[in-house]
């Protein structure tokens, strides 16, 4: 959570040396967001946009309010430079001129894309700068090596402030700072649970919400879920209890004896787990459940309303998206601090299981699609099943069929080896020694 004092020491920075100077990778519909954010912040600026589709880039800065004479297009780093010399956002179609682009203190990554995120980030690191990743489904199948390349370098590596790892991360900070024993910890599913949506179903709600029909499919089918209670775990050593998690449909007043062990009236094996819950109230807020046992402190606790312990639920109602990310920009720039990274060993896998038939010789599309759903388990059963991990399902090509709600593995699928966040990935494996991957 950023300090009080943050918005002062932001403008104090600022006129010391100027303000923070943000490059954004991406201006898609997260993308735009944080355009228009960063103008109404004190101490920030975007001084570069990389974006396929130029007009998309000029458009969320006009919608930000900057006028037309103020946004440039430019194709080198040079270029760029010299664009925010003179106060104005340069616009690029070259994510290479971004990375390499010297007046840039720190890039937002939302290019949505975990192979293009990878092999971007590491080019961003390279050169000296800071990144933020918005791409949790890069962060959840390679993080650790990116942190690691990120302390090689120098520069920090974090998750974005905003989206629902990060933001439940702050409360289960600010928990274990009181002491607090971590029972659960996690997340309301913002769309009802629906394992089998495909995006055919939803391309008329898609349209109506103004996203695309994959990426609220993402979102019904509970990959995006998995995504993030993966990335919750993997940055804080809490596990999935069971494959799948349980998701109960508890209301957020039902929480604390819902998400508690099973000897006191839970549905919990053990402590220490994320979880979702998709009853009534908990969306689109994240929570943390916590255990104090001493008598004064629950007293205090049962006193000032918080529940009727010895389970606690620790609430924040909200968490902004894209309109935080630039917190952890200027967190990483200001305190050399990330907001989220992965811890050096992972504890959890989101891996992918079939949505649909698949057969022999058949090439896997994209996560929201029609051909396979992310499902989070603890990292050793992901191992045991040889199960293909969810950020490296795309393109990897059939090799036995596979039936509907069977997990995809290294025996009936082989991964594209052609990306870069495959090779890395495989290189991971390979160092952990659990298993040497089916080259068939």
């Amino acid at each position: 959570m950023a300090h009080p004092q943050f918005a002062a020491e932001l403008l104090q920075r600022a006129e010391a040396q100027g303000p923070i100077t943000i490059g954004l990778a991406g201006a898609g519909q997260m993308g735009t967001d944080i355009v228009v954010q960063v103008a109404l912040m004190p101490g920030m600026r975007i001084g570069a946009i990389s974006e396929v589709r130029p007009q998309a880039a000029i458009g969320a800065a006009l919608l930000a309010g900057h006028d037309r004479s103020d946004i440039v297009q430019a194709a080198n780093a040079s270029a760029i430079d010299r664009a925010i010399e003179a106060g104005k956002i340069a616009v690029t179609e070259d994510l290479h001129a971004l990375a390499a682009a010297g007046r840039v203190d720190v890039i937002i990554d939302a290019t949505g894309n975990p192979n293009i995120g990878t092999l971007f980030a590491l080019e961003v690191m390279k050169n000296g700068k800071h990144i933020v990743m918005l791409n949790v489904e890069a962060d959840i199948t390679i993080g650790r090596f990116l942190k690691e390349e990120a302390r090689k370098a120098g520069v920090v590596y974090t998750g974005a402030a905003g989206d629902e790892p990060a933001c439940t991360l702050e409360i289960i900070g600010f928990a274990k700072s009181l002491g607090f024993n971590i029972i659960a910890a996690g997340k309301g599913k913002n769309n009802p649970l629906k394992i089998d949506a495909m995006p055919a179903d939803y391309e008329k709600e898609a349209a109506e919400r103004n996203m695309n029909a994959r990426m609220l499919v993402e979102f019904v089918d509970g990959s995006k879920t998995a995504i993030e209670m993966v990335a919750i775990a993997n940055a804080t050593g809490l596990v999935p209890d069971v494959p799948g998690m349980h998701g109960p449909t508890a209301t957020l007043e039902e929480l604390a004896s819902v998400l508690c062990p099973r000897e006191d009236g839970g549905v919990l094996h053990r402590k220490g787990v994320v979880d979702y819950s998709i009853g009534k109230g908990v969306a689109p807020g994240v929570f943390c459940i916590i255990e104090t046992r001493h008598p004064r402190v629950l007293e205090r606790m049962v006193d000032l309303k918080v529940g009727k312990g010895p389970y606690f639920t620790i609430y924040r109602p909200y968490h902004l998206t894209s309109l935080e990310v630039p917190l952890s920009a200027a967190r990483a720039v200001v305190y050399k601090r990330a907001d989220m990274e992965p811890l050096d060993h992972p504890v959890a896998e989101a891996v992918a299981v079939a949505k649909s038939d698949l057969g022999a010789g058949q090439s896997l599309g994209m996560i929201g699609e029609n051909d396979y759903r992310g499902f989070a388990m603890t990292w050793e059963d992901a191992r045991a099943k040889g199960a293909l991990p969810l950020g490296i399902a795309e393109r990897a090509k059939v090799v036995k069929p596979v039936k509907t709600g069977d997990f995809l593995t290294y025996e009936n699928c082989v991964p594209d080896d052609s990306m870069v966040i495959t090779q890395i990935r495989r290189r991971l494996d390979q160092s952990d020694g659990q298993f040497v991957t089916n080259a068939a």
